[in-house]
């Protein structure tokens, strides 16, 4: 339990009021925006913003709500031209004291997943980070861009549809060979 804290942004949840929220605003600088869009693997980011406080829970538990603004750039996927995305979400986390973490093979996964163990600090900058993966498209596309069909097969053969490539594709077809035979 080292009073010195993890990073510049954490706190000791020890120093936190039993009474009232405690608020925090983040706002990364330039050197911290460059390392998150590396880590994020972004083209840029811009205006990254997280706002909210930390109220208590009961005797021993914590909620983290706050509100995450960030201007994302990513490459398009069809194009790979860039594509700008404003993100603006809330967030809530709840730490709990007496959390138990399931890490059974075949355990079934909570859909829950704002809970977290209560250590000794909390660090929102780690929560706006984890958010900020969270909200990014994971397929940006430029408002304009059209996905191109690449059908490739031996030569000479035809090639297969996407309606072909459904895996009741041929039985719809053997249903309608029957219903032609039932009406002959």
């Amino acid at each position: 339990m080292s009073p010195t804290p993890p990073s510049a942004t954490s706190l000791r949840v020890a120093n936190l009021s039993q009474t009232a929220p405690t608020p925090f605003s983040l706002r990364p600088d330039a050197p911290a925006l460059a390392e998150i869009a590396k880590a994020l693997e972004l083209s840029g980011l811009r205006k990254l913003s997280f706002e909210g406080s930390l109220k208590p829970l009961g005797d021993s538990d914590w909620q983290l709500k706050g509100r995450l603004g960030a201007t994302v750039t990513q490459p398009c996927v069809v194009t790979l031209e860039p594509v700008t995305t404003r993100i603006d979400t809330d967030v809530v986390r709840t730490f709990l004291r007496d959390y138990v973490d399931i890490d059974l093979p075949e355990a079934e996964v909570p859909e829950d997943d704002s809970v977290e163990q209560l250590g000794v600090w909390i660090d929102p900058a780690i929560v706006m980070e984890e958010a900020l993966a969270l909200a990014i498209p994971e397929y940006p596309r430029l408002a304009d861009s059209e996905t191109t069909t690449i059908r490739v097969t031996e030569p000479g053969k035809k090639p297969m549809s996407d309606e072909e490539a459904r895996p009741f594709a041929g039985l719809a077809a053997f249903k309608e060979q029957l219903e032609k035979g039932s009406d002959e």
